[in-house]
């Protein structure tokens, strides 16, 4: 198995275990992890990290591309790990601990980590630790289900941990691109000006003197949650799918669209979902996770062709797609998320941006991080990277939620503001469309009002409006209002007014 794994001789007397792995790790250490969205991620030695902090007052900073599989983000978490975390996270105990002020937490555009590392505006990294399929023989990293920050990791650390996965196929050779850009202010255009357009190599190229152990897993990655399509994701769907079909009659768009993009999660995988028994055809993606609902497009002859930076799906999914992989092999590309999540190439793609967000406000401003403006849910993400830069900048959610429709999505203000007014173009709902192109503030609130609150919320909403515009103001407020919705559901539970 090593001959097959390891194909660099200098590599062959590095084999070590986990435990001995994590024993390389400093109080205060900065460490960079392979894993974007549960994919590819470290299997072996920060589990093993996690237990040994257990008996040992030690903690890193942990920089990784997006969210970690597994149980590692909570036991790192419960065991004390962890000083600082960054730049996405999507685990509960994580969570609580960040929102208990036990672990900083710095969120942030996923395009923007690499090139701030590189920058020196971040720690250098001690330790990078990347998940691979196997060795080549020049002692190059094939990368496995995503790439993530994991280049920049291997260029900039001063040792480097290998884990090599057995359980991912050696056929994964080939559906990766991976690109550094050069340092500023010589930096060259990226040549992306199609979803399948190549300007890198297949291969992570590292300096073979900072590798410091290679360890064994043959861990499969978490698996994403199967989601069902219930009426009210069904509904939004509907709107998008009914929207995109109006922009191709007012012909601003083909059949074809553009390069599509989708945020992670439940509601997006099943908003994407409804792609596949549209009209549209030939279409391709260029994102930043390729879930369960790429696939189905590409399977029902929708989908040409899909970028990203990770493969983030389902076990059943999984399965197929290593059944049928060379069926998929040539139809997608996993990239650096500097490259998979840069401005420069979503703009020169035209890429339509369809993001979820946990709430927007009356005028168009987007909350996608944060509970009643001050507890962290997961993170920015890449939807700040797509939003600003995109031919169509989408947001979805849900109306209201919660029993009895206890939280409007839709408010006054939001409570923290990710995505301004201004890089906002449609937000949707399942009550219907608000088409923000071209309208002024309080042209804004009048179509989102009318279009997207939840019928129980919807007077209250006007006549907080209509008394703002007495008021005066571009954008008119009653500032002892704008949070009354958050403030009643901190006192009794439901945003809804008392009777």
């Amino acid at each position: 198995m090593q001959s097959d794994r390891i194909k660099f001789q200098s590599y062959k007397d590095k084999v070590i275990t986990a435990q001995e792995a994590a024993l390389f790790f400093k109080d205060k250490m900065t460490v960079g992890t392979s894993g974007f969205t549960k994919a590819g991620d470290s299997k072996a030695v920060l589990p093993a990290f996690a237990e040994r902090a257990k008996f040992e007052n030690i903690a890193i900073t942990l920089i990784t591309g997006a969210s970690l599989g597994q149980t590692t983000d909570t036991d790192l978490a419960n065991n004390n790990a962890l000083y600082k975390r960054m730049p996405f996270q999507s685990d509960a105990a994580l969570r609580k601990k960040i929102n208990d002020g036990e672990i900083l937490y710095i969120d942030q555009h996923l395009s923007e980590t690499a090139e701030m590392l590189e920058n020196k505006h971040l720690p250098k990294i001690d330790i990078a630790v990347i998940e691979a399929t196997y060795i080549d023989e020049n002692g190059n990293i094939i990368p496995t289900t995503s790439v993530g920050n994991s280049p920049t990791f291997v260029h900039l650390a001063d040792k480097i941990i290998i884990e090599i996965n057995t359980s991912i196929p050696l056929g994964f050779k080939g559906i990766h691109d991976v690109y550094i850009s050069e340092n500023y202010p010589n930096r060259q255009i990226l040549n992306v000006t199609a979803s399948n357009d190549r300007i890198g190599q297949d291969y992570i190229t590292i300096d073979s003197k900072k590798v410091v152990g290679i360890v064994f897993t043959e861990i499969l990655d978490s698996p994403a949650q199967p989601t069902e399509i219930d009426v009210k994701t069904a509904a939004i769907a509907g709107h998008l799918l009914g929207f995109l079909e109006n922009e191709i009659t007012a012909g601003r768009l083909t059949n074809s669209l553009m390069p599509l993009q989708a945020g992670i999660g439940k509601v997006a995988n099943a908003v994407m979902s409804g792609f596949a028994k549209s009209s549209f055809e030939n279409l391709v993606m260029y994102s930043e996770v390729l879930q369960d609902s790429t696939f189905e497009l590409i399977d029902s002859g929708k989908m040409n062709f899909a970028s990203a930076s990770s493969i983030t799906v389902s076990e059943n999914c999984y399965k197929k797609i290593l059944a049928n992989f060379d069926f998929y092999k040539d139809k997608m590309l996993l990239r650096p998320q500097t490259i998979s999540n840069s401005a420069e190439v979503i703009r020169r793609l035209g890429v339509i941006a369809i993001n979820t967000a946990i709430e927007f406000d009356i005028y168009g401003n987007v909350n996608s991080t944060h509970i009643a403006g001050t507890k962290m849910m997961n993170g920015i993400g890449g939807s700040g990277d797509f939003a600003r830069n995109a031919y169509l900048s989408i947001f979805v959610t849900q109306s209201s939620s919660k029993e009895g429709n206890a939280v409007s999505h839709v408010l006054p203000m939001v409570s923290h503001v990710d995505h301004t007014e201004h890089d906002v173009d449609v937000l949707i709902t399942e009550q219907g469309v608000a088409d923000l192109r071209g309208l002024a503030p309080r042209e804004r609130a009048k179509v989102i009002i009318e279009n997207c609150v939840h019928p129980e919320y919807k007077e209250e909403l006007s006549d907080y409006f209509n008394r703002s515009k007495l008021r005066g103001g571009h954008t008119p407020h009653l500032l002892e209002e704008a949070f009354k919705f958050h403030l009643r559901f901190l006192e009794t539970g439901s945003m809804k007014k008392m009777l």
